[in-house]
């Protein structure tokens, strides 16, 4: 069975009620589609046990508590340290994880060994490359730029210990309609997913202030119509506020998140003092209701695993005082 038909009978798992005896008749009838279609032959070889685990699986991780190991973006560590010392410093302030640009500044047996030194994981890669060569450009070897890097991004993060690449799925402007942009960007992500096949990483598609999917309810559908379960969002909890409630979009993207970012947000400052200026508050100190949030985040039953940081950076002290606001955070999950 295709990565595409084990994500199907995962989907009606989590958007149904189904039992057992229902999930193996869906599954089967869906195996059986697969023989008949060449856009399901990949040559993969599953074991004859698969409907039987993957249930299992799936049931499992539905009654799981659900838990968030806390990251943060390697930019933010302002002290003046070595990249080893840099992990250790977050590390000690109780982070579990450091989340890089890629393609990484630093050679992978580098990172490897700062990560063994410090104990600290590398979960997820932001692609560095995906606003200035975006991939809802018009022209395709702009396009080609991107897809070229983002896929070097996930051989990096696979070589990393970790799971996900972060993306922006395209920006629209004066010159890029919206329309065109939509298009575009799916069919440049259809072209990754041999490289996310190939690796079995994530791609993650973050909300962000791109004028490009704007409303929960087409960021599921783009999700959808592409329709691969190796691709999905990075959810952004803070940029959100600007035009709507993190809350709503994680109950209608559900299973779809695969990773979460948390920052605040302030719509006082912004409608006082400009709106880049409704980013500069505390965590806690915005309009994000947590609570609600953090209870949608549980309802949802996701998994992803991480809440990373991406915020202003500082030194130790401003670190510290991050990590213990996500404690506070972490800590509504009901």
């Amino acid at each position: 069975m295709t990565c595409q038909l084990q994500f199907q009978v995962y989907l009606n798992l989590n958007d149904v009620n189904m039992n057992k005896r229902d999930f193996f008749k869906s599954a089967a009838l869906i195996t059986g589609a697969a023989t008949a279609s060449p856009l399901f032959s990949s040559g993969i070889k599953t074991p004859d046990n698969f409907h039987e685990s993957i249930f299992n699986n799936i049931i499992n991780n539905s009654t799981k508590k659900v838990t968030l190991k806390k990251s943060l973006g390697l930019g933010m560590i302002k002290e003046d340290l070595s990249l080893s010392d840099k992990f250790k410093l977050v590390k000690d302030l109780g982070f579990d994880g450091v989340e890089l640009n890629s393609p990484v500044d630093f050679t992978i047996d580098e990172i490897i060994k700062a990560k063994l030194n410090s104990g600290i994981e590398t979960p997820t890669v932001v692609n560095k490359n995906h606003w200035s060569y975006p991939l809802s450009d018009p022209n395709p070897e702009v396009r080609k730029k991107c897809i070229t890097s983002i896929a070097q991004s996930l051989e990096e993060v696979k070589k990393l210990g970790g799971d996900t690449v972060l993306i922006v799925p395209g920006v629209v402007n004066e010159k890029v309609p919206y329309e065109e942009a939509y298009i575009t960007s799916q069919n440049s992500i259809r072209e990754l997913i041999p490289y996310a096949e190939k690796t079995g990483m994530q791609i993650g598609i973050e909300n962000v202030w791109n004028n490009f999917l704007i409303s929960p309810l087409e960021a599921k559908k783009f999700i959808d119509e592409i329709n691969h379960p190796l691709v999905g969002w990075y959810f952004d909890i803070g940029n959100v506020l600007r035009y709507g409630w993190p809350e709503h979009w994680i109950k209608t993207l559900k299973h779809r998140i695969l990773k979460l970012h948390i920052k605040e947000f302030s719509r006082e400052l912004m409608n006082s003092a400009g709106l880049w200026e409704g980013f500069k508050v505390d965590l806690l100190k915005g309009d994000n209701n947590w609570p609600i949030v953090m209870k949608a985040v549980s309802d949802i039953n996701h998994h992803g695993g991480w809440l990373t940081a991406e915020v202003s950076g500082g030194d130790r002290l401003h670190l510290k005082n991050i990590s213990s606001q996500m404690d506070d955070i972490i800590s509504m999950l009901k």
